[in-house]
């Protein structure tokens, strides 16, 4: 990471809506510094990850150390730093999934898709990566694609679905690009 240095609002170009929940984020809080990570969620909302400007930025609005922020950002799972693909599929891999052939699946996903496990495709169309519990044990392995689950996908046919979808998807995802 670079030096701390001052880091105008106008250099982040944030949203005036993401700038004025900032604030009143700051606002709720006895010591600003106690909105770090609200902070984080609200960037992050926007711009689909964490850089390094806006670590920096978080840092020099709450008048701490960048390295106290960039803690935060690595420790957390759900802070990114990097930006997701058009398409963003997790398997979950805790115990009953992984019992249930969430690896294997993992395997067959990233052969049929062409992406490795906790990666983004260069195209920017898709990433794919495990999850921890996504809170479907019964019907494992699971994934979610996007925002919709995909259950029993060690019975016939249910994966080449999955493998489908996020094709369908991906491909769609690249003509937006």
């Amino acid at each position: 990471m670079r030096p701390v240095r001052s880091i105008g609002e106008a250099s982040m170009k944030l949203s005036p809506n993401t700038l004025q929940g900032i604030e009143t984020a700051i606002a709720n809080y006895p010591r600003k510094q106690s909105a770090v990570m609200t902070l984080l969620h609200l960037i992050q909302e926007e711009r689909g990850f964490l850089s390094d400007e806006a670590i920096e930025w978080v840092a020099d609005k709450l008048e701490i150390q960048p390295i106290k922020v960039l803690e935060l950002v690595t420790f957390y799972p759900h802070y990114r730093r990097e930006k997701l693909g058009k398409t963003h599929v997790r398997l979950c891999r805790t115990l009953p999934c992984a019992l249930m052939g969430a690896y294997r699946v993992g395997d067959r996903l990233e052969a049929a898709l062409n992406c490795k496990m906790g990666q983004s495709k260069g195209d920017g169309t898709l990433t794919l990566e495990y999850a921890e519990c996504l809170a479907a044990c019964a019907t494992g392995p699971v994934a979610l694609v996007d925002e919709d689950l995909y259950e029993n996908l060690n019975l016939p046919g249910s994966l080449q679905t999955l493998v489908d979808t996020v094709r369908d998807r991906s491909a769609e995802g690249a003509s937006a690009l």
